[in-house]
């Protein structure tokens, strides 16, 4: 059955089992994500348990307007921005940029640069990057997601996430550039 027919068959028979199918499919993504974002297994684990939670209790908001997973993955998404902000207290997540702009007259990285980058430098440089350059980029080229999905996730305009991704490459870029050749 699709997602669809699940949460449909779920919402009008209130059967456990199609609720057991949905966290069956998505549980390793969300963990996976929260992992991704939150940095901490254990964390994530919580995570995950608390994301589940929040989609039982909104099923009937999903209106089907985007893939389920789409849907799943903005609430992953959401959900954990939430939590690194709380960590993170009065400390503004994206007060950098506002400090230190972006010089816009650069070219654009090229998307090849990125992929290019040696593993366990890319590692580096991705621990480096502010958590919402890191899950931009993370988004656009680990989970292939278009740039329509990714705005509609992060609630801006396909333009404003194109200007975010930008400079988020010119960041990571940056960060690879400074960093030691390790043979």
């Amino acid at each position: 059955m699709d997602d669809l027919t699940v949460i449909n068959t779920y919402l009008k028979y209130q059967a456990g089992t199609c609720f057991r199918i949905l966290y069956d499919r998505y549980a390793a993504k969300i963990f996976s994500k929260a992992y991704t974002m939150l940095g901490d297994e254990k964390r994530a684990e919580d995570a995950t348990q608390e994301i589940f939670t929040k989609i039982f209790l909104n099923l009937r908001k999903f209106n089907g307007k985007s893939k389920f997973s789409t849907w799943v993955y903005s609430v992953t998404y959401n959900f954990c921005i939430d939590l690194i902000r709380k960590n993170k207290k009065k400390k503004n997540l994206f007060a950098d940029e506002l400090e230190n702009p972006p010089d816009l007259k650069n070219e654009e990285v090229p998307d090849e640069d990125l992929l290019r980058m040696e593993v366990r430098k890319l590692k580096e440089v991705l621990r480096r990057l502010n958590d919402r350059d890191r899950s931009i980029l993370l988004m656009k080229y680990q989970d292939e997601m278009s740039i329509r999905d990714i705005a509609g996730i992060i609630g801006k305009k396909e333009s404003a996430v194109k200007m975010q991704l930008k400079r988020a490459k010119e960041k990571a870029k940056r960060i690879h550039d400074e960093l030691p050749n390790v043979d």
